[in-house]
């Protein structure tokens, strides 16, 4: 089985078995066309050789999150091969690099409760769902009608790992007059007989907020939705499962707390301020 194969194999992988949505498919198969065409793989007493040292240099002037996002993409393909094919392989040059994290910036609430105050119902519907359950844009876009029952959400995340996220009674309200007015058949969110695709979705949000003179994004709201209930003191091993994050240590770093909160937190904990009480 040449490259070619082998990375055909392992696209069909991720989206049959590992439940990876069409818009991560299409990155992971883009970095590894890329990495096809310019990388060396040849086999050498008897162990198969894999030198993106190439592709390293094609990739050089990208910027430090794509090239770490490329370089992800071929060391998974590698793993891959590796344990579920159990191909003897070795990587060349696929060390990783150090990209600095930069969290999108949350929108003030008072702006939200602005340009909620504009919305028609869909567009009202839409920042609602994305800002009152911390949604992923790809997770709403593949809603359907049947995860919405009593009072939950049950919510297809990455990996194919489901969550359960309890409704605001203001959401369930909310639902209840869209679905009445607007009638979907499947899915919250449709266009025809499909659901609408992130695109589409991302597409409305952005013009809503621009109307305000905002530059959003649905990541930003997924954003604000935790730093909100962080900030109003919520537990963060709550907001990590409500966020569907593997590990709180994601939840640590994306969810990054104000200056002013980590004081008052340390005001309150240590025992040297408790001691003057």
């Amino acid at each position: 089985m040449d490259l070619k194969q082998h990375i055909e194999a392992f696209l069909f992988y991720l989206f049959e078995v590992r439940g990876y949505s069409e818009t991560s498919i299409l990155t992971y198969e883009t970095a590894l066309r890329q990495m096809q065409e310019a990388s060396h793989f040849y086999e050498e007493e008897g162990e198969k050789i894999l030198d993106i040292t190439p592709f390293r240099f094609k990739i050089a002037k990208n910027n430090k999150k794509t090239i770490a996002k490329k370089l992800s993409a071929v060391r998974s393909f590698v793993k891959y091969l590796q344990e579920q094919k159990q191909v003897n392989i070795k990587l060349i040059a696929g060390e990783s690099i150090k990209v600095p994290r930069n969290l999108p910036k949350p929108i003030e609430e008072i702006y939200i409760q602005e340009v909620l105050s504009k919305a028609n119902l869909e567009e009202r519907m839409l920042v609602m769902m994305l800002y009152g359950l911390g949604l992923r844009i790809s997770e709403l876009s593949g809603l359907k009608l049947e995860d919405i029952k009593q009072g939950w959400v049950q919510v297809h995340g990455k990996g194919n790992k489901t969550r359960e996220l309890p409704l605001l009674d203001v959401l369930q309200r909310l639902i209840a007059h869209y679905t009445a007015q607007k009638a979907p058949q499947k899915y919250l969110f449709e266009k025809g007989n499909a659901p609408m695709n992130s695109a589409q979705l991302r597409y409305r949000l952005s013009n809503l907020f621009k109307a305000s003179g905002i530059k959003a994004t649905p990541h930003q709201l997924r954003h604000s939705f935790a730093t909100h209930l962080l900030n109003e003191g919520a537990r963060i091993a709550d907001v990590s499962e409500l966020l569907g994050h593997a590990t709180m240590a994601t939840t640590q770093v994306y969810t990054k707390l104000g200056s002013v909160k980590k004081m008052q937190e340390y005001m309150k904990a240590h025992p040297l301020a408790k001691s003057e009480e």
